[in-house]
């Protein structure tokens, strides 16, 4: 990022097309990794504000157990990675696809992520594959899996054209491995502990390599359990990195003790945010890294932070009429049109022409922002509408995304936002370290509590593209004289 020559920072260069990181812009890229990732919301940070993905459940058998997982097969109610409302036959998945696709022309993406592993139910998995790309060539395909079979089948999933495959690799040491999965089921038969982790490494780093050399691209996931695997993770991101791995997510531990994981019953913490993004910092030297996920359900639909599943339930799916060429076409024209937008965004601020004795004076102090973003990149959510915030760090070096944080809808409508003091005050507690926040509208009751716990409501870039108005505030703060002086923390402490 650097600051233009009338001394307001850009966002030219590091920011809008990172593929998920703060270190390799989309320009930076091959024409081919391009064109994989520019309308992929997963991998690519730009991409998750203006494409949708769609996730079916397929696979509910796993070869595998997890100390962080407990799959549900019925449930609407919790929205993380295992469950779903309703498992799907092939051809139903097929013919919801296609409703999504038709409906949302947003949608660029199928995955198949469970509730139970793809690779564990490869027939169900690759019918799926086979058909899609026949009908709807237009959409990327992507999987997820534990990689324990990966090896076995990394050839099918190069014919069924799948170009993005998600591992879940959590350790390379079987000793730490043995503290995270009780047993895997392995030619037949259970193996547990320690042998069954030496097992499970193997197999994932053998797919990963393999992968690799056939040009797909590789995310990997490692879920953050503190006391556990954190320091190692390190490690781990060093590994696949080195190995061809493309990104990185290091996602936080889910340890609610309702979910009735082992982990959850036990007392195993999950991280704060802050444990979350230091550790996302030590990796990103060796690795690309995600940081807008959002942990999705496997049956889920939508935007990234929004699940429009409720919509596409197989009746309302089956009394739906579909001209799939014609969704098709307006799909591509939606795409191209999103993409070219960008493109020239992008050759804008590369156009800049930035002094170097302000490029590199550094001037102010960093200043962390939330923003309530109901998507396309825009402040264009009102604060008692959010259901996530996106966190924004500022500073003289540019505008650097930090994560995503979850926090309960304070209001259900526009009048009656000053009802949930309790809801409130478990979001100013997530936001503690913000300074700010962006929103497109806020009551006057939550406006009064945020400033009096040290955090600034700002409605003036309502409807602005996220990162100016980041860098806009930054700059306004900077020149109110505010980013001399350490922020207040005083309510926040308390």
């Amino acid at each position: 990022m650097h600051t233009s020559p009338s001394g307001n920072l850009s966002t030219g260069g590091c920011t809008s097309a990172r593929c998920g990181s703060q270190s390799s812009t989309l320009d930076e890229l091959s024409a081919d990794i391009q064109r994989k990732v520019q309308d992929h919301p997963c991998y690519s940070e730009e991409a998750h504000h203006h494409f949708a993905r769609m996730h079916v459940a397929v696979a509910p058998a796993c070869n595998i157990q997890c100390n962080y997982c407990n799959r549900k097969y019925d449930c609407s109610n919790e929205s993380r990675p295992g469950v779903v409302s309703e498992v799907l036959t092939p051809v139903q998945a097929v013919k919801k696809t296609l409703a999504v696709a038709a409906t949302i022309p947003q949608m660029s993406v199928l995955g198949i992520a469970g509730p139970g592993d793809a690779l564990a139910n490869p027939a169900r998995t690759f019918e799926v594959f086979g058909e899609l790309q026949k009908r709807a060539p237009d959409i990327k395909l992507c999987l997820s899996t534990n990689g324990l079979m990966l090896p076995h089948y990394v050839d099918q999933i190069a014919a069924a054209k799948v170009d993005h495959v998600t591992i879940t690799i959590n350790c390379i040491d079987p000793d730490v491995g043995a503290k995270i999965y009780p047993w895997i089921f392995w030619n037949h038969a259970r193996v547990h502990g320690r042998a069954a982790a030496e097992i499970l490494i193997a197999q994932q780093q053998k797919g990963l390599e393999m992968l690799v050399a056939r040009g797909i691209l590789v995310k990997i996931n490692s879920v953050l359990i503190p006391g556990v695997n954190d320091e190692h993770l390190k490690e781990v991101s060093r590994v696949v990195r080195a190995k061809g791995a493309f990104l990185h997510n290091v996602m936080p531990l889910i340890s609610d003790p309702a979910h009735g994981t082992y982990f959850g019953l036990s007392g195993q913490r999950g991280p704060t945010s802050e444990e979350l993004e230091a550790l996302q910092d030590a990796c990103a030297g060796d690795m690309n890294m995600m940081r807008h996920c959002r942990q999705c359900r496997a049956d889920a639909v939508g935007m990234l932070g929004e699940d429009r599943g409720a919509e596409f339930s197989i009746e309302k799916v089956d009394s739906m009429l579909i001209d799939e060429v014609a969704a098709m076409e307006r799909r591509v024209a939606l795409r191209e049109a999103i993409n070219a937008e960008l493109d020239a965004k992008r050759a804008a601020r590369h156009g800049e022409v930035i002094p170097l004795q302000q490029a590199t004076k550094p001037v102010g102090r960093p200043v962390h922002m939330a923003v309530a973003s109901s998507g396309g990149g825009l402040v264009n959510q009102h604060f008692g509408h959010a259901r996530e915030f996106l966190i924004y760090e500022a500073s003289s070096q540019g505008v650097r995304f930090l994560g995503v944080r979850k926090a309960a809808q304070y209001c259900g409508g526009e009048s009656d936002c000053g009802e949930a003091e309790n809801t409130l005050a478990r979001t100013i507690a997530v936001l503690a370290d913000c300074e700010v926040v962006l929103c497109a509208r806020i009551g006057f009751e939550p406006w009064g509590k945020l400033e009096s716990a040290g955090i600034l409501p700002n409605g003036e870039h309502a409807m602005e593209p996220i990162e100016d108005a980041v860098a806009a505030t930054w700059q306004q703060m900077l020149a109110d004289g505010k980013l001399a002086q350490a922020p207040f923390e005083a309510q926040k402490r308390a």
